[in-house]
């Protein structure tokens, strides 16, 4: 059902368009935060992002978070670029998606947010855009209403935002062709090259790590565990209605 993502062909909104590049002037009132890398490669995904955060051309913070796991969904990492208080907002409303579509993956709770995004008054003003992973997917979320899934190159899915953003995914894409090289190697020597070209991107990097085969192991100890649990239920109530 949620094979078909939404793409769109529109033009970015200017506040968006400084969300994904660092493009235009930033309101000197608002925090940016900005590069964020992705790489799924083998059975790692690595997440990785810088520690600036600029008010105006002001850097006023060099040890930011902008890359964390929700706290609330078990194995699924984000990232943001843009505005700090309008991304803390959205990841927010992503966790109560996931809440609600609990079981399904991020698939689904990425396009519901996105679609939430794009047509409230409220969320369409809010300038930030999302990277989300878990051990199956790799997704960008913007407020156009898109939700871009990550390509697969060289045996990597790389995606990157930010005003950085482009010369880390460069830099992975290239490293991508290396044989032997781990998903955190690849992410950690990317974001290094782009806090050397990006003005707003410092090398103060903070690394969010999913081991897919754990992931799966433990998604399968809870469905055996679940199992044994029905079947143990269920005897119990055969011998109250044998008493």
């Amino acid at each position: 059902m949620f094979s078909s993502l939404l793409r769109s062909s529109r033009p970015l909104s200017a506040p968006l368009r400084r969300a994904v590049s660092g493009s235009g002037a930033h309101d000197p009132n608002k925090m940016y935060g900005t590069t964020i890398l992705v790489v799924k490669r083998g059975d790692e995904v690595c997440m990785i992002g810088d520690g600036q955060v600029s008010l105006g051309n002001t850097v006023i913070k060099g040890n930011a978070l902008k890359v964390r796991r929700l706290p609330k969904a078990k194995g699924i990492v984000t990232g943001f670029a843009g505005s700090t208080a309008d991304a803390f907002t959205l990841l927010e409303r992503l966790e109560a998606k996931v809440e609600e579509f609990d079981g399904q993956g991020i698939t689904r709770p990425c396009v519901e947010l996105a679609k939430a995004w794009r047509s409230d008054k409220y969320l369409r003003r809010l300038e930030a855009v999302l990277l989300v992973a878990d051990k199956d997917s790799v997704y960008e979320l913007t407020g156009n209403g898109d939700v871009l899934g990550a390509t697969r190159e060289h045996g990597a899915e790389i995606m990157a935002v930010g005003s950085g953003g482009n010369y880390a995914l460069a830099a992975a894409k290239a490293l991508a062709t290396v044989e032997g090289l781990s998903a955190r190697e690849i992410g950690e020597r990317s974001m290094k090259i782009a806090g050397d070209l990006c003005v707003f991107t410092n090398h103060n990097f903070t690394v969010e790590m999913i081991d897919c085969k754990e992931e799966e192991e433990e998604e399968e100890g809870g469905k055996e565990g679940g199992g044994e649990e029905g079947e143990k239920k269920k005897g119990k109530k055969g011998k109250k209605e044998e008493k």
